[in-house]
Parts: structure tokens; sequence; C-alpha cells
């Protein structure tokens, strides 16, 4: 989940819609210039996160409050495994950019455990037969998870309100064509990214964020129940090419 405090309790974001967020900025890339196996790479974009399962898991910090996802626990090995399992189910190259996904996030982790260097080295060697399989260049493979890491982090900065003020920028990240990209936002509240790098010259995408009225909870079973009940609101960005 992505939890950010309000006056009277905290605004939730799944993370499921987070990645669905991402997917609605991917569909917008400008389509001369987008990865190769565009709408494979989209699906992967909207399911990376599937492995967040925010009713299954303990989602209360020790002070009873709703978990942001930068404080989560390790998670495991099996449940990575199982989550690489359902990406091959859509297809080897969504289980390719999920595999990339994973090992960019594990990797720091090398050196660590027996078991962890096993799996990221299966890893690499799961990724080498998919790209073999699908006859695809390391190259390719490697600008479409550019592509995926920079919708992401886009995502992650609208959901996490990290966008700064007075028109300052601020970078997203390199984008499959290794550019710096930045975003920023415009006296009219619309944003803008530097170079423009979409199909049209404005586009709006959307957010659910679910209300929580109340600031500390005595379990998970509770926060549960009350995140099952709580208001929805939309969050909505508009993007608009700069004339500047």
């Amino acid at each position: 989940m992505i939890v950010r405090p309000t006056q009277t309790g905290w605004e939730v974001i799944y993370h499921r819609n987070h990645a669905l967020l991402a997917a609605q900025l991917a569909g917008q890339w400008r389509k001369a210039d987008s990865p190769v196996r565009l709408y494979e790479t989209i699906a992967a974009i909207s399911h990376h996160d599937d492995l967040e399962k925010e009713w299954e898991e303990d989602n209360l910090t020790d002070a009873g409050a709703p978990k942001d996802f930068t404080l989560d626990s390790e998670t495991s090995y099996l449940q990575l495994r199982k989550h690489l399992e359902s990406a091959l189910h859509r297809g080897r190259w969504v289980a390719l950019l999920t595999s990339m996904h994973i090992s960019f996030l594990q990797e720091g982790k090398r050196g660590e455990s027996k078991e962890g260097d096993t799996f990221l080295d299966q890893q690499l060697d799961c990724q080498k037969q998919w790209r073999q399989e699908l006859e695809i260049s390391q190259k390719d493979v490697e600008q479409a998870y550019a592509f995926m890491q920079w919708c992401d982090r886009c995502s992650l900065i609208l959901c996490q309100q990290q966008i700064p003020e007075d028109e300052r920028k601020l970078e997203i990240s390199k984008g499959p064509d290794g550019k710096d990209y930045y975003i920023q936002e415009l006296k009219d509240r619309q944003l803008t990214v530097l170079p423009w790098c979409f199909e049209q010259k404005s586009f709006t995408v959307n957010a659910e964020v679910s209300t929580l009225n109340q600031i500390k909870f005595n379990d998970n079973k509770s926060l549960v129940s009350a995140l099952k009940q709580a208001p929805r609101k939309l969050l909505e960005w508009t993007f608009v090419k700069s004339v500047s």
C-alpha cells in the first residue's frame, strides 16, 4: 500500500492501482518511440505488483498505523516464485520483464544468503532462456524494461504526491531512449514532462484513493475491515505539452 497521512487519518492507494496508473502512462507514450511488444509490456506494467495482497498480509506498523510499502518486511523467495509463475501464465514476455524487475529489486541482497543467491542466479538463467526462445535482442529487452521502470517511477511520484511546487522540475528516470525525463507542475496545476514523450498533446490519468478517518488500529483485522468500507475518491492528473 501507498500510505499518506491526513489530519484525520490516512489516504491509501493500493499497489495494484498504482500499477494500473503506470499502465495508463505507458499507453500514452508516443507510439513511434514505444518499445517492442508494446501491449504485452503494458500488461507486465499493469500486473507487476500483483504480489501485493493487502487483505492477506500484516499491514500495521508497531504503532498501529497502516504500513506504507516502504516499511514492508522482506518478501519470501517462495512468494516471489509464485508471483513469477503467475506472470508466466500471461506469457514469457510478461514473465521476462517481471523477472527483470524482481532482479533489480533483489540484486542488492546478493551475498546475504545461499537461498537468495540461488534465486537470483535462476532469474538470470530464466531471463536468458526466455530471450532466446522469444528471439529478442538484449538491447530490445533492456529498452522495454527501462520503459517499465520509467512508468513505474512516474506513477509512484504521482501517488506519493512528490511533485515539487513553484514549477520546479523533478527527475523521473531515464526513458527507453536513454534520455533523462523530468516532471513539472505548471502554473495552472497541470503537469508536463520534459522532453514531451507522449502521443497526444494532453491527456488525463487517474488513481483511486481510499480514505481512512482513523489514526490507529488495534489489529490487522480491524484495518482490513476499515479499508473494505472506506470511501474512495478519484485522483486525476492532466498532462499537457508545454509551449515553452
